[in-house]
């Protein structure tokens, strides 16, 4: 059953701001009084920003052009500012070395997102993080820090304190988001060993992440039946558009859907035109694994990749209400077309259906698209297709115009405020 949490759907930011003051707050004085060399890829950023004067120029007017004026001049939720592109290196070479830690009031999941949240609301900012060669050195940031999350070293995190993820209240937590029945976390999840003491026999904090449900805790809705389409992740209804056009100023007001660029030109574009397209999210404590919402085949499936810090310029300091507080946020629509995404093409079974996509788009960190199907692979309603490495992000379904669907919400209106819909349950029906 689809339960309410203080971790609401699309917040990067956690529900208790004075939790992310601090822990700002702390990293900075950590970072000034305790100065590290930089490691390999964000000592190539930093060659990068200062090889030539126009990376230069861009990493340094994207925090001169925050307004000199509260709040902006500190962070979204009142800490110190960060300084400059140099003390932003610094904070986020501290954060290569670290896991997130659990708090009963916050989460801070992505903390190189509330290190940029203002800088990516500037012109400038909206011009570095969409640059090819920006985004190749935010990629190598990226690998390097999951490297860490999928090593032992991470499982420091995994343990029974107040800020341990077995602590009771993270548990409870995490169960009351997934089941809500009083279930423990070891009768709903898959763990290699039944020793809280023992993290569960969780090897990494990616691996605790990442973990599966335990079997028939989600059972297929409609299995016999192919005119059921079922939810493709755990995640919360954002969006529901039909008739989406082919091309369109996907960066403007209201981000619209350009089908020509979420599918970054591909041969299959041109059937998708006219046709629908649903958009959920996943919050941090979701499952984090991708399943098939039909039965079908496997025509193709890989990853492009694209920008990691890239907010729509109409959510930041362009917009006359402000920036977006918790960026990228308000953007998740503009990120299916420039964020880095995985593509995976399925004819199903049912000749209503046909041809549908699904998308995966990776938010900030949580970039690592990891498809586990391949071309020509035979798959079935409700069987895995991919995961994310780490945090909240966003999908999207795709289906052709000739595909008439009745979606079932769940009784909710897709938005920032819904909750999510429980993995391989009903989504749709073929009429």
């Amino acid at each position: 059953m689809a339960t309410s949490t203080q971790y609401r759907v699309a917040e990067w930011l956690p529900s208790d701001a004075l939790f992310l003051e601090n822990w700002l707050t702390e990293l900075i004085d950590y970072v000034d009084r305790t100065p590290q060399s930089l490691v390999p890829p964000v000592q190539d950023l930093k060659k990068l920003i200062e090889s030539n004067n126009y990376y230069r120029t861009l990493f340094t007017a994207m925090f001169t052009e925050i307004p000199n004026k509260a709040p902006y001049n500190q962070t979204p939720t009142g800490a110190p500012q960060v300084r400059d592109y140099e003390h932003m290196l610094l904070l986020i070479n501290a954060i290569m070395t670290q896991a997130p830690e659990f708090n009963t009031t916050g989460l801070v999941g992505f903390p190189i997102n509330a290190i940029l949240d203002w800088p990516m609301g500037t012109l400038a900012g909206y011009v570095a993080f969409l640059d090819k060669r920006v985004n190749e050195k935010f990629k190598a940031i990226l690998n390097y820090w999951k490297s860490f999350l999928q090593s032992s070293d991470s499982t420091y995190v995994l343990n029974t304190t107040s800020q341990g993820w077995l602590s009771d209240e993270a548990l409870k937590e995490m169960c009351d988001v997934a089941y809500g029945n009083g279930a423990s976390f070891t009768d709903i999840f898959n763990c290699p060993s039944p020793d809280v003491q023992n993290a569960f026999g969780f090897q990494s904090w990616d691996d605790f992440f990442t973990r599966t449900f335990k079997e028939g805790l989600r059972p297929v809705a409609g299995k016999d039946n192919p005119d059921i389409i079922v939810n493709a992740c755990e995640s919360a209804p954002f969006r529901l558009e039909r008739d989406v056009l082919e091309k369109t100023n996907f960066w403007i007001k209201g981000q619209p859907y350009s089908l020509r660029d979420m599918l970054a030109d591909d041969i299959y574009t041109s059937q998708f035109i006219g046709g629908t397209v649903y958009q959920a999210f996943l919050s941090a404590l979701s499952y984090h694994r991708w399943n098939s919402p039909v039965s079908g085949t496997v025509l193709k499936a890989y990853v492009i990749d694209g920008s990691y810090y890239s907010e729509d310029y109409y959510e930041g300091f362009a917009n006359p209400a402000g920036p977006d507080s918790a960026a990228p946020n308000q953007s998740q629509a503009y990120l299916t077309e420039v964020a880095t995404r995985a593509l995976i093409f399925i004819e199903a079974d049912n000749p209503k259906i046909g041809l549908m996509c699904f998308m995966s788009v990776g938010m900030a960190e949580v970039s690592s698209n990891e498809i586990t199907v391949k071309q020509g692979q035979r798959i079935e309603k409700g069987e895995q297709l991919g995961m994310f490495h780490f945090g909240g992000s966003t999908h999207c379904l795709i289906f052709r115009p000739e595909v008439q669907l009745e979606f079932d919400l769940h009784d909710q209106i897709p938005g920032l405020n819904s909750k999510n819909i429980p993995v391989r349950s009903k989504l749709a029906t073929v009429k």
